[in-house]
């Protein structure tokens, strides 16, 4: 089966269950194994591909995900966009647990991950000025605001490395940057779907205050928050996903053009 659009399902979103007439497939990449097999299906007239992106019972740490494997077999597919769903910590006050926020930009704080698929007879030096599909971005943005959903339009996030969270001093430091949100894998997922020419938008959920604001991030705090919104991404997703132009207008799909030497 063919799909034209992915969806990379984040802590608290894991639910194939939003697809008709599914098939699982698995794929081998020159990159090894995805995090889990694909379920690809139906939602309503779109045909569309999801990957959990931590794999089965969340067993994959941020960084031991093989991200290059993901976007390389949703592309393999026919993947033209992928709506990704993650959770974030929020470095500012106004960005309150539960509330939606369409990343704009990223600042990268990862070490170790394989962040280009062109690392032998070609060099790429992909353009992420910009590294999420303005047209996704203003498609998520119109249907957020359709549903009434607390949404920030703007969001620059910080990926840390993981697995651990943030010092004190760290999460502050971060604040003084003037970042907005924080988490442990848009990134290289976002650069790697940039290099496949595969348009890339993220909806994060915000899920707690990271520790600058003088408390200690806990798992379950986070995931009373997503089972308390999840329906919310949910109902997002879907919204998105019938509103989806069939015709791609922006640059993403042409992004190789003037990067590879």
């Amino acid at each position: 089966m063919n799909a034209e659009i992915g969806i990379i399902g984040g802590t608290g979103v894991y639910d194939p269950e939003l697809l008709d007439n599914v098939e699982k497939i698995k794929i081998d990449t020159p990159y090894g194994n995805p995090s889990d097999t694909i379920v690809v299906g139906t939602l309503g007239k779109r045909k569309i591909a999801f990957l959990n992106r931590h794999g089965p019972g969340h067993k994959i740490p941020p960084h031991l995900i093989n991200y290059r494997a993901n976007i390389h077999a949703l592309k393999e597919l026919g993947v033209t966009r992928i709506l990704s769903a993650t959770a974030v910590g929020s470095l500012l006050e106004e960005y309150k647990p539960g509330d939606l926020v369409v990343l704009d930009q990223f600042i990268d704080r990862t070490h170790g991950r394989s962040s280009t698929f062109y690392e032998k007879d070609r060099v790429c030096h992909i353009s992420v000025a910009d590294p999420f599909c303005e047209e996704l971005r203003n498609t998520i943005i119109k249907e957020a605001k359709k549903l009434n959903y607390s949404i920030h339009e703007k969001g620059t996030q910080v990926c840390v490395n993981g697995p651990r969270f943030s010092t004190r001093a760290e999460s502050l430091m971060f604040r003084r940057w003037g970042a907005h949100t924080i988490n442990m894998t848009v990134v290289p997922e976002c650069v790697l779907a940039r290099e496949k020419e595969i348009c890339y938008a993220s909806i994060a959920m915000v899920t707690d205050y990271d520790c600058w604001k003088e408390h200690n991030v806990s798992i379950e705090e986070i995931i009373n928050t997503m089972k308390q919104n999840e329906n919310k991404v949910k109902n997002l997703l879907i919204k998105t996903i019938e509103s989806i132009p069939l015709v791609r207008e922006y640059g993403c799909k042409d992004a190789l053009s003037s990067a590879l030497i």
